[in-house]
């Protein structure tokens, strides 16, 4: 799919080693001054347990997650070249049972991963299965990097205590079925910094807790919330068992779909807004779970209920 592209559109890649460095020279470049150190506490009353030290310094609740697990790899020129202007996505029971698995060109290597919700600790199990999906395409290649990390699945309960705002993953700013999270963490990071320089009104005073969510809070959740809101349902819907990936597999030959698709994903917003094209995507949408349903083989049987239920 990408028929719908623009010349001047393109689905960036990011590496977060280039992308980190960028990021801090260019502070440094503004003025900032560089201090090595790791936070391991916030004078606050409240400390429970969570998975960013400021969220857990400051009480700011458990989110379900998920586990990502990729591996960088190192595959010959001749097969990098297939995916220079290519990015691979695969579902199935076998890579994932919640979520997709994905070969994303690096530049001069490639990522290949997987993740999962509800049964974390299959993880490598669903990696064997994305590499052996990926197959020839990746063969001779060299794993030179692995990473796992935990993707927060649905907004912190509590994002702003005191003078302390959240943001990104730690807020839990990752959009459901596609996982982004990198423009969300910047944009969200952004947000909350103009609205409490404006609170500060250059120096002369500290903002309040409900200053800040009345304004920080209020317009990212307006402006984003939708997106979260329908992502969520896309991924509830698609991704739950074989027949509804049969189903999203084959509407994506839809080039309505394909342009909703990119629009949303390039522009950050729901997109859409035909009534008739709507009207109609609905009623493939359901021929296509009907015929998805009846020819998909059934989804393998796993049992996680206690694992399951570990919060960070």
């Amino acid at each position: 799919i990408g028929d719908t592209l623009q010349p001047d559109e393109y689905i960036g890649m990011c590496r977060r080693e280039i992308l980190d460095k960028y990021l801090r020279d260019r502070a440094f470049e503004y003025g900032a001054q560089c201090v090595n150190g790791l936070v391991t506490s916030i004078d606050v009353p409240a400390d429970h347990n969570a998975n960013s030290r400021v969220a857990k310094a400051m009480d700011a609740g458990q989110y379900n997650f998920a586990i990502a697990f990729q591996e960088r790899i190192k595959i010959p020129d001749d097969k990098m070249k297939f995916y220079e202007e290519m990015a691979e996505m695969y579902v199935g029971d076998d890579v994932s049972p919640d979520f997709y698995g994905w070969v994303f060109p690096k530049y001069d290597h490639v990522g290949v991963g997987t993740g999962t919700v509800v049964n974390r600790p299959a993880i490598k199990q669903y990696q064997k299965a994305i590499r052996d999906r990926a197959g020839d395409k990746i063969a001779g290649g060299k794993i030179i990097k692995v990473e796992a990390h935990p993707i927060p699945e649905h907004y912190r309960p509590r994002r702003v205590q005191g003078r302390m705002a959240l943001v990104g993953d730690a807020a839990g700013y990752v959009t459901k079925c596609s996982g982004e999270g990198i423009y969300f963490a910047a944009k969200s990071g952004r947000m909350a910094a103009e609205e409490i320089v404006k609170l500060m009104d250059g120096g002369k005073r500290l903002p309040t807790q409900e200053e800040i969510e009345k304004t920080y809070l209020k317009k990212y959740d307006k402006a984003y919330g939708p997106t979260y809101a329908v992502l969520d349902i896309l991924q509830k819907v698609f991704y739950s068992n074989n027949g509804a990936r049969e189903a999203f597999v084959e509407l994506c030959d839809s080039k309505y779909v394909q342009q909703v698709t990119f629009d949303s994903y390039l522009y950050k917003k729901v997109q859409g807004n035909n009534p008739l094209d709507d009207l109609k995507l609905l009623g493939e949408t359901i021929g296509c779970l009907i015929k998805g349903y009846s020819n998909a083989k059934p989804d393998a049987v796993f049992s996680n209920p206690v694992e399951s239920q570990k919060r960070l």
